[in-house]
């Protein structure tokens, strides 16, 4: 794959940072390697290796977590599909599932990266978590990655007796090109009847290759995930499809044009993100769908914000309100 070309008209003006958040994003900046062809295996390295100043998670969070993998089938006629398996340690009646597909922007990260976002609710026994390690593009263009995290989906559903998962009661989540990944496997999944799920939580997902919004070329240079890595991400995906009449559903799901019969939702977004506007359009026209819709937009936040700088009032509030709307649909 060679560098995509910049399809850019302006540059449209941005939110100011939250500045709590600004001195986090500025150091992330200094050593952050720009996306492109020649990066890309040493980024990809860098994620499984992990910050050298931090210690790997521990997935289980003292031995109240049991941690399995399996490989399950995947699409026909592609290789088996890589399923982390986060379970409580003590036995109980069925529970509900969390089926998660990580970030990465389509061509970064694993089935490990951001799993702990949702760890302390099977650490506290009120869920299993699945983690799918779907195929990354470039080197696996759509739809491999959506048809991977959807064959995951169907064996997590099919086997959920065995994996002590409530069947009535399976929401999929995801962060960034995840979030992305798990809206398309949502509208899949309605669209092949099978699945039934919950909910789903879109935690800054990245649902549109077109950049025909101003938070789509805003950030040039100045946000974590900018213009030019975006475009990056898409065209790995997509190739000369991008932007094109040729793109589906699945793989943006802000084409979609039929909203109806989705699962209720939780989505969220910074202010200051590059992908805010396909966000904050997603949520209205699933609520016009007739969708029940939590929707969240930080201001000052930048893409990944609270992860990032997990101790900002910004941060800590865009957590918590996600917290609370996850334990309510546990419960539900």
């Amino acid at each position: 794959m060679t560098d995509p070309t910049p399809v850019y008209r302006d540059t449209p003006p941005r939110p100011p940072f939250d500045p709590e958040l600004v001195p986090v994003l500025e150091a992330a900046l200094e050593t952050n390697l720009p996306l492109s062809t020649e990066t890309l295996d040493e980024k990809r390295r860098l994620i499984i290796d992990g910050p050298p100043d931090v210690l790997p998670v521990d997935l289980t969070a003292g031995g109240a977590v049991r941690v399995e993998e399996r490989e399950v089938p995947g699409p026909e006629g592609a290789p088996d599909v890589t399923l982390l398996i986060l379970s409580p340690a003590l036995d109980g009646p069925p529970r509900p599932a969390i089926y998660y597909a990580h970030g990465g922007g389509m061509v970064l990260g694993h089935r490990r990266f951001g799993v702990e976002t949702f760890l302390p609710y099977v650490a506290d026994g009120s869920a299993v978590v699945i983690s799918v390690e779907y195929r990354l593009a470039p080197e696996n263009p759509d739809p491999a990655p959506v048809e991977d995290v959807y064959a995951g989906l169907v064996w997590t559903a099919k086997n959920a007796a065995e994996l002590g998962i409530d069947p009535e009661h399976l929401m999929i989540a995801g962060t960034s090109a995840g979030g992305g990944l798990a809206a398309g496997t949502a509208l899949l999944a309605r669209d092949r009847t099978f699945p039934k799920l919950s909910h789903q939580i879109l935690i800054c997902p990245m649902l549109d290759d077109r950049f025909e919004t101003a938070s789509s070329r805003m950030l040039d240079g100045v946000g974590f995930w900018d213009r030019n890595a975006n475009l990056f991400g898409w065209t790995a995906l997509l190739g000369d499809r991008r932007g094109g009449p040729d793109v589906t559903p699945y793989a943006a799901p802000a084409r979609a044009e039929d909203l109806t019969g989705l699962p209720r939702t939780y989505i969220d977004t910074g202010s200051a993100e590059t992908f805010r506007d396909e966000i904050i359009t997603y949520a209205r026209r699933l609520s016009e769908a007739g969708v029940s819709v939590d929707f969240h937009m930080w201001g000052g936040g930048f893409h990944g914000f609270d992860s990032m700088a997990g101790h900002a009032a910004v941060s800590r509030a865009s957590i918590a309100t996600r917290d609370e709307f996850v334990r309510r649909a546990l419960g539900d």
